[in-house]
């Protein structure tokens, strides 16, 4: 169990938090901010195809983000981000559930309300609020990204099963229909495909974690809504992750062999997928893929302090030390799989005594980047404001359930009267 002490500081921290939303609003500048704009694109596609004058032109970006976090300021403006109104809901609905308080639920619903308003066009898909500058040319803003859709399904799932209202459901099922018809497969091996990363034509094919977002959405999907088709799709992108785990246990970002870097969170995302898969279906193939994954995970991207490492394998120069996402999805992937690695248990500890105690803020909210030379303190829902609020609501959710039930079991045990 976590200690005692910790759970009470993550209530308090929740509490905290949800004050410090209802004052700060639902809009907010991103990590990305300095390159949404039309000049810092222009920069970032001249970085991509002549590297030596790119990186003249976006070293002042670099630079701002280094040394003065709220020069995004000057790039861009506060938006809405789905993926965080997606975290948001699943936030406030564990909440719900565990506390059975219409004040959380109803927050829940409101976030799910603004995801039906933010859809892109007519598609029950989601994306990112910017035109996004990527090594294939600009991704329009409002284009669905199957890294974002697979929590949103998740929000609907949430609530609809707090109060089964079928409207919930019919958008389940709208987004399983996305999931599964507008992402294309590329064939790797019989039985296995990777997944596009979004519906665009040129969409990269071979990041791992886009294969296991995706057949996490399908084996849940196909589940709960009985649909063999989904679960067929989700099999041939599960086969892709497994396979393209290397030797050690780690995954590289693409398998490309262009993008060969193993980071911190996007480790995260592909054990997410699979432990929540293994639930669902008890596969031994992704319970031995998870053990050698933590196995990599907890000796390679954690320091001698049990704090996290934003890579074990890094692509280029970073300007930061350490990295908000990073806390968060080490938080999730720790309650998903606790008591099943007492290394990846007792880390789960040291991150958060850490977090409460040089990351939260007075005002509620936590910083964002822990810099060469001071903080990012610039709050962002997308980055990763949301994910540590739905990974700290989680956590709660789980342990306090798990300990109600324990208590419950002892209560009963003792009140059993002896047959001897």
């Amino acid at each position: 169990m976590v200690k005692q002490n910790l759970l009470e500081k993550t209530g308090a921290a929740v509490d905290g938090f949800c004050t410090w939303l209802d004052r700060f609003g639902e809009l907010s500048y991103d990590h990305q901010s300095f390159f949404a704009g039309p000049v810092g694109r222009r920069a970032k596609a001249l970085y991509y195809s002549t590297p030596l004058l790119g990186t003249v032109a976006v070293a002042p970006m670099i630079f701002l983000e280094a040394f003065v976090p709220t020069g995004r300021k000057m790039f861009w403006k506060p938006q809405r981000f789905p993926i965080a109104d997606a975290h948001y809901a699943m936030g406030f609905a564990f909440l719900a559930a565990f506390y059975g308080k219409d004040e959380y639920y109803r927050r829940a619903v409101h976030f799910l309300e603004v995801l039906l308003e933010t859809r892109c066009g007519d598609q029950y898909g989601w994306g990112y609020p910017f035109d996004w500058e990527t090594r294939t040319g600009t991704m329009k803003a409002g284009t669905p990204l199957v890294t974002t859709v697979p929590y949103v399904y998740e929000a609907f799932a949430q609530v609809y099963a707090i109060d089964k209202d079928e409207k919930w459901r019919n958008v389940m099922r709208s987004i399983a229909e996305h999931a599964l018809s507008s992402y294309r497969d590329l064939e790797t091996q019989p039985g296995a495909a990777s997944c596009a990363y979004s519906p665009e034509p040129d969409a990269p094919n071979a990041v791992v974690n886009a294969s296991a977002y995706r057949a996490f959405l399908l084996t849940k999907a196909g589940i709960e809504l009985r649909d063999e088709r989904y679960l067929t799709t989700a099999k041939r992108n599960l086969n892709f992750v497994l396979g393209s785990q290397n030797q050690d246990g780690s995954w590289y970002y693409s398998t490309d062999g262009g993008r060969d870097f193993v980071d911190h969170f996007h480790t995260c995302f592909v054990l997410k997928a699979l432990a929540k898969i293994e639930q669902l279906t008890g596969s031994a193939t992704c319970r031995a893929a998870i053990e050698r994954g933590v196995n990599y995970y907890v000796r390679n991207l954690f320091d001698e302090d049990g704090l996290p490492l934003p890579f074990s394998k890094a692509p280029r120069l970073t300007v930061y030390r350490r990295e908000l996402y990073d806390y968060a999805e080490c938080i999730n992937v720790a309650v998903l799989l606790y008591g099943r690695f007492p290394q990846l248990d007792n880390i789960l500890d040291h991150v958060l005594e850490d977090l409460f105690a040089r990351w939260h803020k007075q005002d509620g909210s936590f910083r964002s980047r822990e810099l060469m030379l001071g903080w990012d303190n610039v709050p962002m829902h997308r980055w990763a404001q949301a994910q540590l609020f739905r990974s700290l609501c989680f956590l709660l959710s789980q342990q306090l359930t798990s300990r109600t039930t324990s208590q419950h079991r002892a209560t009963h045990e003792l009140a059993v009267p002896s047959i001897n």
